[in-house]
């Protein structure tokens, strides 16, 4: 009778009896002790060698774009807001070119922060997103309302680098030269243009928190986020090179603007039309006092220098908006019939009705989708059932099925 071969481990020497797992191979096998101490030699040999390739974080070399192929790409996406792209453009090709540069003479450029001011619906995160499809450096899009004062419930600021390091698989040096987008940011100004006496935890108190990580600073980073994981190592990340840009919709500044600026010019010589324009459109004389007065902290505006803003959105533009872009809202929902092998038309009257209840409702461009949902929702439910090709949308069918939905209930305001 032969003798029965006993399993080890070809590393260690250790018997099948000895280890949990074995994992056979080709000519011998391999226990879970030895895969652990394998994976900790490749980690320290990657570390200590940055010049090798680890398959795990992708390679994010800088590629410089010219601030005009900026603007031309993010034409292809956002319709309009030629100032908002082009102020966008320049700090985006200014951050590159701060990140490559040599110091001389002991000058160093700083890095210019920026905050867009614009009404709901005018496009603030699609450009942000744009932004990020392009771009070949870390992008992260956070949100300003879930940010409290350190010890309160809700997510700390430095969590917000927590995005930006998932983004890029935890390689710091390369979020060290990321972007991050921090939407909402009038929802953490302060209650009152006076200073508080009391704690205001998601408002100024986050304002506060937010100084350090604009400025640039070294900040220690939960990699797992929150308050969850207390035991985890804390990653140190230097916010020197990051560019932050914040968006928000900051409802009543036109108000603010209002006392500040007289539109109502007298006199023979007057245009009646550029005055009506610039009372409707306020938001294009917007400064950083006034947004002061609306409730950021000094502290925190001066560590923003670049204002914006994004003009309202009138019935021409959300009539390209419906058509133009790569993604427009009518080639996705063409796009959704067609996997169903039905061809979708609209008559041209039909997007003037779109945009007619867009303006009325003041929804903004993200109100055109809500108003396409409502008119198409019936077909969707509908059509995929039936042996049918062809679909033409008449404005009569999409009068009649808006007038039916519950967002033709809406009280304008």
């Amino acid at each position: 009778m032969a003798k029965q071969q006993i399993l080890h481990c070809s590393f260690c020497g250790r018997n099948r009896d000895e280890v949990k797992i074995l994992i056979a191979g080709q000519d011998g096998h391999i226990c879970e002790n030895c895969v652990e101490h394998a994976q900790e030699i490749i980690g320290q040999e990657l570390a200590n060698n940055p010049d090798s390739k680890n398959p795990a974080s992708p390679a994010y070399k800088l590629t410089v774009k010219k601030p005009i192929e900026i603007k031309k790409f993010l034409d292809e996406y956002v319709i309009g807001q030629d100032d908002a792209k082009k102020i966008l453009a320049v700090a985006v090709y200014n951050h590159y070119k701060r990140l490559n540069q040599k110091i001389e003479n002991e000058v160093e450029i700083e890095k210019s922060n920026i905050i867009m001011v614009g009404e709901t619906g005018t496009g603030k995160t699609l450009l942000a997103k744009s932004i990020a499809r392009m771009l070949n450096v870390p992008f992260a899009i956070v949100d300003a309302t879930v940010f409290t004062e350190a010890g309160y419930v809700g997510e700390d600021v430095e969590s917000m680098l927590t995005r930006l390091l998932q983004a890029c698989n935890y390689d710091v040096q390369a979020a060290e030269k990321g972007i991050v987008y921090i939407d909402e940011i009038d929802k953490i100004a302060r209650k009152s243009d006076n200073p508080s006496i009391t704690r205001d935890v998601s408002g100024e108190g986050v304002q506060q928190g937010l100084l350090k990580l604009l400025e640039g600073s070294e900040v220690l980073v939960p990699p797992q986020g929150g308050r969850k994981h207390p035991e985890q190592k804390l990653i140190k990340i230097n916010t020197q090179n990051i560019l932050f840009i914040c968006g928000g919709a900051f409802n009543g500044m036109d108000r603010i603007i209002a006392r500040r600026v007289n539109t109502n010019a007298i006199g023979f010589n007057v245009n009646k039309e550029m005055q009506e324009y610039q009372q409707n459109n306020l938001l294009q004389f917007v400064n950083s006092v006034d947004l002061k007065h609306f409730g950021l902290i000094p502290e925190l505006l001066g560590r923003l220098p670049v204002v914006t803003y994004l003009n309202p959105l009138d019935a021409t533009t959300l009539r390209s908006i419906l058509t133009e872009p790569k993604n427009a809202i009518i080639k996705q929902f063409t796009r959704l019939f067609e996997i169903e092998g039905i061809t979708l038309k609209f008559e041209p009257a039909v997007f003037d009705f779109m945009v007619e209840k867009a303006l009325e409702y003041k929804l903004g461009a993200r109100g055109l989708r809500s108003i396409c949902e409502s008119i198409l929702t019936d077909a969707m439910y509908e059509l995929p059932s039936q042996k049918l090709k062809l679909f033409e949308v008449t404005r009569e069918y999409a009068e009649r099925k808006f007038n039916t939905s519950k967002l033709s209930l809406l009280k304008v305001a």
